[in-house]
């Protein structure tokens, strides 16, 4: 019996032992498995797809080609995370580095009120001396930071073009940020004003290096207008603004619709600027231009916070006083009104007095008609020679007496308004003054209504008939719509259009590249743009299609919240037809996942035959 009972103990004890190394191995080979797949995961993910992962026991063995020895360190780094690194075994290659792929000649340029800084690779057979001297010229007593390196390598044949081209907007951009490779030149700069800015975009747009694109990128703070001030004029059932300013969009909302119902069409060019004297600025300009409707004619003035409303001559009185009543009581608190209307003159034997002022285009001005004295005919003349030079003033004035009051504040104001035009003529009568020419300044209007309302008081009449001529525009640089495309295809080159995964919800990074693109738009009138969604293959083709529709009509939502005229555009999902890489893999996938814009090309007409020539082919006889 107690022989019995010890072999059956030794059994057990072999029977435990046996199941227990069948269960150590049991469990390395779950270990082994799951270690190799989670490091070959998580390579994958990081971009290393070179990389092969196997496993021998506890131990992960991590094999293939690294592109660089920083790509083979950066490999072994990843695995670390995953597993414990005394389990990682190096059995990777770094390929030859004499095959390596040249290195991308680029700059960063930074210029600011502490300097010029630079950052960046070039190429060896540079003239170092030359550029530092360049810079330092440049920089005048600021300081220079260079961390240029230099490497000896082929250079492309159009990097020297290049990068003469941003030196020289380097000298005409005290703050900026240029970056330059040997195919694109990003110009980022900050201007002091709206002038400067297109200044700099008509600059910059010169002397562009063949084969090199150009992306710019200027900000200039709002126009400080003082007095804030727009007038609206309707007469014989023609609706203008002779002046326009406004705040927000909201407001160019309020006071474009109020318009539009007075019968204005067209463009109204209205500048948005700062100097607002009340947030309910636009609110105030549609109920007075309404008022103006309702009197059937008229002429309404909103400087600052006074409102001064002109009836048309003949406008019935119980009209009149019912309709100022209804605006005065629903104007915004801060705004005073004062409402006239006008009574017709009595006739005179004698024309009222006159002074003229005319500016030929070749820039030969003469001032003609009266003046007070002597003192005023010489600060005329001086005023005049101030404004249009030396030589190219004549003078035909003459001194008489009994000239209205403020009559020389008129004629000094009429000069100034003279300077705003390219050519033109001035006419300064007692009441009123009348200002006939061209311009190249868009918003040259509102300008001289700001100018002779600041002058003479908000009361003062102004008949302008002024015609922006785009020829006259020293700074006007519009892009044809080839170049606005491509425009926008540098800005998309490098940072593509986002949205949440599965979304038409335009991520939050991206939307520096949507403000790119409108900012582009924004110089491009009346193009014909589409918007084209594309998709990957993964998913359902038709909730694919869907998918890209929504996220082509989120951008061109985007882009009209941004003020881009987007009448003429198009919104199309195509899916995931017209794949630009594999579908297969990751890389492709994301690069199929895009936003893309196009020119819409009007289809041909077919040339058709005219019924009557059928008829005449018909009638021939057969041979």
């Amino acid at each position: 019996m107690r022989l019995s009972s010890l072999f059956l103990r030794v059994g057990v004890f072999i029977i435990a032992a046996f199941l227990s190394v069948l269960a150590a191995r049991a469990a390395v080979a779950v270990v082994e498995d799951r270690s190799v797949v989670a490091v070959q995961e998580d390579l994958l993910d990081r971009g290393h797809e070179w990389a092969s992962v196997t496993g021998d026991g506890l131990l992960v063995i991590i094999d293939g080609e690294a592109p660089s020895e920083a790509s083979r360190f950066r490999a072994i780094s990843a695995a670390g995370r995953v597993v414990d690194a005394s389990r990682i075994i190096d059995d990777m290659d770094v390929i030859d580095s004499a095959g390596i792929e040249a290195p991308e000649f680029a700059i960063e340029i930074l210029r600011n009120d502490s300097g010029i800084s630079l950052i960046g690779l070039i190429p060896a057979d540079t003239n170092r001396e030359e550029l530092t001297n360049r810079i330092k010229r440049l920089a005048g007593n600021q300081p220079v930071t260079d961390l240029l390196e230099m490497a000896d390598y082929p250079v492309p044949e159009t990097w020297r073009p290049a990068l003469d081209y941003s030196l020289r907007a380097l000298s005409e951009l005290e703050r900026s940020k240029i970056s330059v490779n040997a195919a694109r030149v990003s110009v980022n700069a900050i201007a002091d004003s709206a002038e400067q800015k297109r200044q700099m975009e008509t600059s910059l747009a010169r002397n562009t290096p063949d084969g090199v694109a150009l992306a710019v990128a200027i900000t200039a703070p709002r126009p400080v207008i003082s007095p804030y001030t727009t007038r609206f004029v309707l007469d014989d059932g023609r609706a203008r603004f002779v002046a326009c300013t406004i705040d927000s969009a909201e407001a160019e909302r309020l006071v474009l619709a109020a318009a539009t119902e007075a019968g204005f069409e067209g463009k109204a060019n209205c500048v948005n600027a700062l100097g607002v004297p009340s947030r309910t600025w636009g609110e105030a300009v549609a109920m007075s231009i309404r008022a103006v409707k309702t009197l059937g004619g008229g002429t309404v003035t909103l400087s600052d916070t006074d409102v001064s409303l002109e009836a048309a001559l003949g406008t019935d009185e119980a009209l009149f006083e019912r309709t100022v009543g209804e605006l005065e009581n629903a104007l915004p608190e801060v705004f005073a009104l004062d409402a006239v209307l006008p009574v017709p003159p009595d006739a005179s034997a004698e024309g009222p007095p006159q002074f003229t002022a005319t500016l030929s285009p070749e820039g030969a001005v003469q001032l003609r008609g009266r003046v007070p004295d002597d003192l005023v005919n010489v600060t005329a003349e001086n005023f005049a020679k101030a404004k249009f030079g030396q030589s190219n003033v004549t003078m035909g004035t003459r001194v008489v007496d009994d000239l209205p009051q403020g009559w020389t504040v008129r004629v000094l104001a009429g000069i100034e308004a003279l300077s705003e035009l390219s050519n033109g003529v001035i006419l300064v009568e007692p009441d009123l003054i009348s200002i006939t020419g061209n311009t190249g300044n868009e918003n040259a209007n509102t300008e001289i209504t700001s100018l002779l309302i600041d002058k003479l008081g908000q009361s003062a009449k102004v008949d302008l008939d002024v015609t922006y001529v785009e020829t006259l525009d020293p700074i006007a640089a519009l892009p044809t719509p080839e170049e606005c495309v491509a425009q926008i295809g540098v800005v998309t080159e490098a940072r593509k259009i986002l949205f949440d995964p599965g979304s038409a919800s335009i991520t939050s990074d991206t939307q520096p590249v949507v403000d790119d693109i409108a900012e582009i738009l924004q110089k491009c009138p009346d193009l014909k743009i589409r918007i084209a969604g594309y998709t990957d293959s993964q998913g359902r083709e038709e909730m694919n299609q869907q998918l890209s529709q929504q996220r082509a009509e989120a951008v061109l939502a985007a882009l009209r919240v941004r003020r881009v005229p987007v009448a003429s555009f198009e919104a199309v999902g195509f899916g995931e037809a017209d794949p630009i890489a594999d579908n297969e893999t990751e890389a492709g996938r994301e690069a199929n996942r895009r936003i893309e814009f196009s020119l819409i090309v009007p289809e041909p007409i077919p040339e058709e035959t005219s019924t009557l020539e059928e008829l005449e082919a018909e009638a021939e006889p057969s041979e």
